[in-house]
């Protein structure tokens, strides 16, 4: 076989597409191969460079590959898929993959390593932990309406419901026993949140960086642990605008012909660290706005007065994006700017 300079690889559980090209670009590697094979094949390879689409199990392929001296490249599904010629079928997603890594301006996703992976894990349990508490908790309350029990808002009222419940003698005695069966898994439920977070809080605390970063106003433990586990090295990103577009929070652009025509924010880039930033911005302006104006710049009182709050909270979560990454790249620590109060506004 001819000596193959590029490999783009098109993975599943499974099988594995092969499409390899020479140094005049011309294909010499069209293969399928089995996970046991594929694995024996690159053994024996000697080292070329190799792209794999971004999804799952490509950073276990990609630290395997380079185990096996191989240059390893993970590109985003997304930029990979305009150099699929036509169809879809595992031998054009491989020879897309190949081609899209011979353009000089690709970008490319960062290797994780397994220490990393596992730290995603923890998030995403948590995440998957709380989504499940929140499901269960808007069951509970709708069961109770039903029997004309309501409660206040808020996740803490939960459990006084069902105190209530377990002391309602008009009630079903059917209906007393599936309540308590949502109770045990209910509590069983905030057993294990206060696990992982307890776990989250010990990663927290030995992280340097991490540190620094919760004391932006709006981020706290929660959001700098996130910020410091999903982010890729920030000298990777050329500004802070850089990075909040990476986020998904910065305009989308639908300009031509000189005319700038700005839309909304592309929500582009991981969801979950998205939105606990703009959550945390939210919870600032709520401070603000009750008059405990202890983070009411200048900047952000001009918005209040003449954007709505929630558009106010996609800025300021733009703006804590940018503040994050100065810090993450100068080792600096976060200074806040002494204000004026503010007098509580009209909601």
């Amino acid at each position: 076989m001819e000596k193959v300079t590029r490999i783009g690889v098109d993975t599943s559980k499974n099988v594995f597409q092969l499409h390899g090209v020479n140094a005049e670009e011309k294909p010499v590697l069209r293969k399928k191969l089995t996970r046991l094979k594929m694995i024996a094949f690159f053994k024996d390879l000697a080292p070329t460079v190799i792209a794999i689409e971004a999804c799952g199990s490509a950073h276990h392929w990609a630290r395997q590959l380079s185990s096996f001296g191989h240059e390893v490249k993970l590109i985003a599904p997304q930029l990979a898929k305009p150099y699929v010629k036509r169809g879809k079928n595992d031998a054009a997603d491989a020879e897309a993959l190949c081609e899209a890594m011979s353009r000089p301006t690709m970008r490319y996703v960062p290797v994780k390593t397994a220490d990393q992976q596992a730290a995603l894990m923890l998030v995403g349990m948590r995440d998957r932990l709380v989504r499940n508490r929140t499901q269960l908790a808007n069951a509970i309350r709708g069961y109770a309406a039903e029997f004309g029990l309501t409660v206040a808002k808020g996740i803490c009222r939960v459990e006084v419901l069902l105190t209530d419940i377990a002391s309602d003698d008009t009630l079903p005695e059917l209906a007393r026993d599936l309540f308590a069966i949502h109770r045990r898994e209910y509590e069983l439920l905030q057993v294990e949140i206060e696990k992982v977070e307890a776990r989250l809080m010990e990663w927290h605390r030995k992280d340097e960086c991490s540190q620094r970063l919760s004391r932006i106003p709006g981020v706290g433990p929660i959001g700098a642990s996130l910020l410091m586990m999903k982010t890729p090295d920030p000298r990777l990103f050329k500004s802070g605008r850089d990075f909040a577009a990476w986020m998904g929070l910065t305009p989308k652009d639908h300009s031509t012909a000189g005319r700038a025509r700005p839309g909304g924010i592309t929500r582009a880039g991981d969801e979950l660290l998205r939105s606990v930033l703009v959550n945390g911005a939210t919870a600032v302006l709520k401070q603000v706005r009750a008059g405990r104006g202890r983070n009411a710049s200048p900047w952000l009182q001009k918005l209040l007065e003449h954007k709505k709050p929630k558009l106010v909270a996609v800025a300021l979560a733009n703006r804590t994006a940018r503040i994050a990454w100065k810090m993450m790249v100068s080792g600096e620590s976060y200074r806040a700017t002494p204000v004026q109060p503010v007098l509580a506004k009209a909601a």
